[in-house]
């Protein structure tokens, strides 16, 4: 499974209050969450990142509170893949049952400029930016096949 497109980078401990404020919780379309995505930080993010992106951020991305609507809010806005130095457990879980590619790459915020373009490797973790392969963790087993099938509801469906 490989994602690729431009980069937009991000800092360490975004929670999921900064990806998706709770205020607008009581919103389930997908389409309405994500034109407030990322919106404390980035008023013009849904705008950015419409054409398909790739967020790469620092320490534990997505920290805070469980809320599923953050991955689902980052997705329909047009992220393509995270790739973080590390994610609070749960929204990486989030991520991968949502149908959104998450990697982890150490120091993923030295490695990697705002605006590179970046093909990703989901299944090894290599990423290509320029001439240079980094080398992240990739996604394996079930939690593969559940990305692969575009989220977890989708999974279910096809193992009838």
């Amino acid at each position: 499974m490989i994602v690729e497109g431009p980069v937009m980078k991000f800092g360490d401990k975004i929670d999921t209050d900064i990806i998706i404020p709770a205020r607008h919780l009581k919103y389930t379309d997908p389409q309405y969450l994500a034109q407030h995505a990322m919106e404390p930080i980035d008023p013009e993010f849904y705008k950015k990142a419409s054409k398909g992106v790739i967020i790469v951020a620092g320490k534990v991305f997505g920290m805070g509170s469980s809320r599923e609507q953050a991955a689902i809010a980052l997705k329909a806005a047009g992220v393509k893949a995270i790739i973080a130095e590390s994610f609070a457990r749960i929204f990486y879980r989030n991520c991968i049952n949502n149908g959104l590619p998450v990697v982890v790459l150490p120091k993923a915020k030295d490695e990697i400029k705002e605006g590179d373009n970046v093909k990703v490797n989901v299944e090894t973790g290599e990423i290509i930016v320029g001439n240079r392969v980094l080398k992240g963790r990739g996604i394996s087993g079930m939690a593969l096949e559940i990305l692969k099938s575009g989220g977890l509801m989708d999974y279910i469906k096809s193992i009838k």
